[in-house]
């Protein structure tokens, strides 16, 4: 602990004034030099002061442990995703705020709490918390520093600032001495690697990952983990490797009753089969995963709009435009301009291919490029396009779609 600072710290709970305090221990002078830590004091001056404001020194000493344990247990409860015992510790802690600065590990408390609001999705307070560490950095520790870098990525992450989070994380793992690279730091590497398209790079980095978190037995991060490498197998057509992934996510999410993942795998796995053009087995695996979710969710409607089209792509025409008018009026809802646009393009093919087709061009591809949609959608619009312009013998816009394919 910081003696002289939480000297006057009960000094002024008290109501005390400096020459009160002072009184028949040492001068005035000496006590302010003590308590603004420009002076050591002796052993026995700390002990009469301490006597004075009836402060038990082993008692702050055992708060000093006691801060440094919880915030160990913080961290660990954060890294093993317990959410319910990471509310608790930090209330903990939060009981003793006012001590901790006072004590060795007050960079330490607030570096845990910016991760503890990013982990509870708290974007506001996050970046204000960043904003109070930003002034600190320069007395940050190598390991302070790495966790305050690493944190930043993550609140980039959350606000879907990928490429930005991307170059801190690629610094992070660049640094000369990389001791501190970690499951979590591969992890998160891997998810922005995936969200900007780079699948090759997201599996690399996820496997690495995956390693760390096995090496750990940290079971709720393999999960993730899982998920992430299926989903880029899948966009990567390794689709025996992305099947593995999601079977071990069920039978995973089963034993560890983390049954809210099931909803996304069977999502996935649908996802999966449609890419290998099993549209059968993609229909039963989307409408299982809608059976395991609420509605008026954006998850639910894409799971919706996904079986929709399944059934459109199967020549279920009446099936499908039922679920497509239900995926309308559930996007009215839930003020989702994509499945807005993407229903009723469904709908009018049913009713007129050139309104369809006209729409398509007009409302639906804009729409989709400039919310940077991924590549898979919007190509398989281009080609519809390119395929209809050709046989119209309209070679030039045939072309100009044919080009944009990625």
């Amino acid at each position: 602990m910081e003696y002289g600072p939480l000297i006057k710290y009960f000094r002024t709970q008290m109501g005390l004034t400096q020459k009160d305090l002072a009184k028949g221990i040492c001068s005035v002078s000496h006590l302010s030099k003590i308590e603004n830590k420009s002076k050591d004091a002796n052993i026995e001056t700390i002990s009469l002061l301490f006597e004075k404001l009836n402060i038990d020194k082993s008692e702050i000493n055992e708060k000093e442990e006691q801060i440094k344990s919880q915030l160990m247990l913080l961290n660990e409860k954060m890294l093993f995703f317990q959410k319910n015992d990471v509310d608790l510790i930090f209330d903990k802690l939060v009981e003793i705020e006012d001590i901790i600065p006072f004590s060795t590990s007050l960079y330490t408390y607030e570096l845990s709490k910016y991760r503890y609001f990013l982990f509870k999705g708290e974007l506001k307070r996050a970046q204000q918390q960043e904003n109070l560490l930003n002034k600190q950095k320069k007395n940050f520790s190598q390991q302070e520093n790495y966790l305050f870098l690493h944190y930043n990525a993550i609140c980039l992450i959350l606000q879907g600032h990928y490429q930005k989070a991307d170059t801190v994380l690629e610094t992070l793992m660049t640094l000369n001495n990389n001791e501190f690279v970690s499951g979590e730091l591969f992890y998160h590497r891997a998810l922005v690697k995936s969200s900007l398209e780079h699948s090759d790079h997201a599996i690399y980095f996820g496997k690495k990952a995956l390693q760390s978190f096995m090496n750990d037995h940290n079971f709720i991060r393999i999960l993730h983990t899982l998920m992430l490498l299926g989903i880029n197998y899948t966009y990567s057509r390794i689709y025996e490797e992305a099947l593995e992934c999601f079977q071990h996510l069920i039978r995973n999410a089963e034993l560890l009753n983390e049954a809210h993942f099931l909803p996304h795998v069977f999502h996935n796995i649908g996802y999966l089969k449609t890419k290998m053009e099993k549209y059968h087995e993609a229909l039963y695996f989307y409408e299982k995963s809608l059976s395991l979710q609420s509605e008026d969710t954006p998850y639910y409607l894409m799971t919706l709009y996904t079986i929709g089209e399944s059934l459109y792509i199967l020549q279920e025409i009446d099936k499908s435009q039922e679920v497509f008018e239900r995926v309308l009026e559930q996007s009215k809802k839930l003020s989702s301009q994509k499945y807005i646009l993407l229903s009723k393009y469904y709908l009018k093919s049913m009713s007129s291919y050139k309104e369809s087709i006209e729409f398509l061009e007009m409302k639906v591809i804009p729409y989709l490029e400039e919310s940077k949609e991924h590549p898979d959608t919007l190509n398989r619009f281009y080609r519809l396009l390119s395929t209809h312009y050709r046989q119209l013998a309209r070679y030039e816009k045939a072309v100009k779609y044919i080009e944009k394919i990625s």
